[in-house]
């Protein structure tokens, strides 16, 4: 080989490395160090971009199992507090409003020895009679079983029909001078197609084994039979509330042709006619009247388990058949 060409493989550079490093000069070296260091960051890097990752996916997971099992069974208590449980929206089978929630909630409240009193905070327009008479009837009893533990109504927004229904039990009701009180009456509302059915000639097909099983049926005349029949069931109903009302607030109702009507007032009016006591709040009444500052709140909450459940659930299965009979059943609103 001559010089030349000896001087020609000296001079270039060896495949794939940068020109003006030699092939076997102690660059070389330096550079492989150096891919190799580089290589083995992007590894470590991506291993603790997997470990990160899984650390975020399990604290969501976490956080997830203790949304849908979130519920205060059980409440850790110190000392003498103000008991709270609340009613907010509309009194049905479920929720909040539902006796199955409110109920346990009065007797755990009622029953730990810690809580100097009960607050029950309603923001309502009311509801099914049903579950307002269940939770009446069962504040009424714990009401006597704990002769020296009061139980006070605090009204925020609205406390009307089922809502005063409820209210109706408590030893005092405290509101705001806005609060809406009041629609002490009974209803049962629907729809009648027929007239668009005639129309549209669509003809109505309904097999019934018994004279009355299609009670109310939007799609068929309505029966003045029936129509007493609901006019009279719904004069009883209204005349429980009544009564129910009359028990509760006693002496301090102030009657007149108005306050059985359905008609609702304002907290301050209401205050007037015997219908509220005083005006307060949750931390008011607890403060100045319970003299326990400290409130613990008692009430069920549903898990999002259950509402979801609920949402896609029985909404789904049962929403079609609700909107069609929901006009059959009696409502305090």
């Amino acid at each position: 080989m001559s010089d030349n060409n000896l001087s020609n493989n000296e001079s270039n550079p060896a495949p794939g490395l940068p020109a003006g490093i030699r092939k076997d000069g102690w660059e070389r070296e330096v550079l492989e160090k150096l891919v190799f260091a580089t290589l083995k960051e992007q590894r470590a890097r991506r291993r603790w971009g997997i470990f990160f990752k899984f650390v975020l996916l399990a604290f969501i997971v976490v956080g997830i199992k203790l949304a849908l099992n979130y519920n205060n069974d059980n409440i850790e208590i110190t000392g003498t507090h103000t008991a709270l449980v609340e009613i907010n929206g509309e009194i049905e089978d479920s929720g909040s409003g539902s006796s199955a929630n409110v109920i346990p909630a009065l007797n755990r409240a009622f029953g730990d020895s810690g809580s100097v009193g009960v607050v029950l905070r309603i923001n309502s327009p009311g509801g099914s009679p049903v579950q307002s008479g269940m939770i009446n009837d069962e504040i009424t009893r714990l009401r006597k079983a704990y002769p020296h533990k009061p139980l006070y109504v605090v009204v925020d927004e609205m406390c009307a029909s089922g809502g005063y229904y409820i209210a109706a039990a408590a030893e005092k009701i405290y509101v705001n001078k806005a609060s809406i009180i009041g629609s002490i009456g009974v209803l049962m509302d629907g729809f009648g197609f027929t007239g668009i059915m005639d129309k549209v000639g669509i003809e109505r097909r309904l097999l019934t084994a018994g004279a009355n099983k299609g009670f109310l049926d939007p799609f068929s005349p309505q029966s003045a039979k029936q129509k007493a029949h609901a006019q009279e069931m719904l004069d009883e109903i209204h005349q429980q509330f009544i009564s129910v009302v009359r028990i509760g607030r006693g002496k301090r109702l102030i009657e007149t042709p108005e306050t059985f009507s359905g008609l609702f007032w304002s907290g301050a009016k209401a205050i007037e006619m015997g219908l509220a006591d005083d005006f307060g709040t949750v931390d008011s009444v607890a403060r100045d009247v319970f003299k326990a500052e400290d409130i613990v709140d008692y009430t069920q909450h549903e898990g999002l388990s259950d509402r979801v459940l609920k949402k896609f659930g029985a909404a789904i299965g049962a929403g079609a058949v609700k909107s069609v009979w929901h006009g059959a059943k009696p409502i305090l609103h």
